[in-house]
């Protein structure tokens, strides 16, 4: 099981287990995730005076472009990822955005939005002289996703989209302050125990400001509780115990990032203007958009992803039921692979 969740990004990119139960549907056919293979190339794209990003190709170097987007911000990309596309159709680029994953310079926020993280998408196609592309993303990945899209919509050909997020402040209010915690007020409060005093301030820049102390051991603490709490709320069957056991992971950078991260970008509002993924998806209207989200999600409320697939007309929408937010739960990942056939 901890196995699981360290192939996986969260919003968290970060990951799951269970079976689909589509919106209309009842097929009963599981699908099996496609066997492990290893990149045939990999290396490094420096892509400002301070930034380097880590990328690999896998699959058939012939085949469809398909651009993974992994989720946080700050979680990197894994070989799990790898498996959700069959290695003779497809050409699988994957990277680390800035400051995370094996992008360097490590944990570094100088000259990190979500702007340089489209232009890092559209240098990355350039330079492997590729045409058109697939989005692939979850969680903040999916934001990418929706960001990239609707500046460079020309250059995308389809959008797979797991647990939206829209970068709203109804989002955002629900993720820190009044939503998740009508559910788990006990993971809630042991967050809030972290920080000296929340009271009063919104509570990424609170999180963010601990997580950036010279204190090491503040630091650290903050970004455990951090990430024991995401944990926590993403999935049906994430237990206590199991949660503690990611805390104690070898896998130390990751916790480091992708708390650092999820909360500077949340903490500036993800760089983006109020509702502009939405109020620009008419830039998008014409791609064909797979759209899955967990019914149960607490990370990423079903509502928006309800209401992007309104606003884009070829978008089919999936609500995974019996699933919360980890990518690796088994209804959201059938409903991945089945979404990726169709571009076979």
């Amino acid at each position: 099981m901890k196995k699981n969740l360290w192939t996986v990004a969260i919003v968290l990119p970060i990951a799951f287990i269970l079976s689909l139960n589509c919106a209309g549907t009842g097929s009963s056919e599981e699908m099996q995730l496609w066997p492990e293979i290893e990149p045939f190339q990999s290396g490094y794209l420096k892509v400002s005076d301070i930034h380097e990003i880590y990328y690999e190709l896998c699959g058939n170097p012939r085949g469809t472009p398909v651009f993974v987007l992994h989720g946080g911000p700050g979680a990197g990309c894994s070989p799990y990822y790898r498996r959700f596309f069959n290695p003779e159709k497809f050409l699988v680029v994957l990277h680390d955005q800035r400051g995370c994953g094996r992008s360097r310079p490590f944990a570094e926020l100088r000259d990190n939005t979500t702007q340089h993280l489209v232009q890092d998408i559209e240098t990355l196609r350039t330079h492997l002289e590729l045409d058109k592309i697939i989005l692939f993303g979850g969680s903040w990945g999916s934001t990418l996703a929706l960001a990239y899209g609707e500046t460079y919509p020309e250059q995308v050909t389809g959008m797979v989209l797991r647990g939206i997020f829209l970068a709203t402040q109804e989002e955002q209010d629900h993720y820190y302050h009044g939503g998740v915690n009508q559910f788990f007020p006990e993971a809630y409060e042991r967050l809030l125990s972290a920080l000296p005093d929340p009271a009063g301030r919104p509570l990424p820049d609170a999180l963010l400001e601990q997580l950036q102390s010279e204190d090491e051991g503040v630091r650290d603490r903050c970004s455990i509780a951090w990430v024991k709490y995401t944990a926590r709320i993403g999935g049906l069957q994430a237990g206590d115990e199991w949660v503690d056991e990611i805390a104690k992971s070898e896998r130390a950078g990751f916790i480091i990032t992708l708390a650092l991260f999820e909360n500077y970008y949340l903490a500036n509002g993800c760089f983006l203007e109020e509702g502009q993924l939405l109020d620009n998806a008419d830039r998008i209207k014409d791609i064909p958009v797979f759209i899955v989200n967990g019914r149960y999600d607490m990370v990423c409320p079903p509502v928006s992803a309800y209401r992007l697939h309104l606003r884009l007309p070829v978008s089919e929408l999936v609500i995974a039921e019996a699933a919360g937010h980890w990518m690796g739960e088994k209804p959201i990942e059938q409903a991945l692979l089945k979404a990726m056939r169709k571009y076979e």
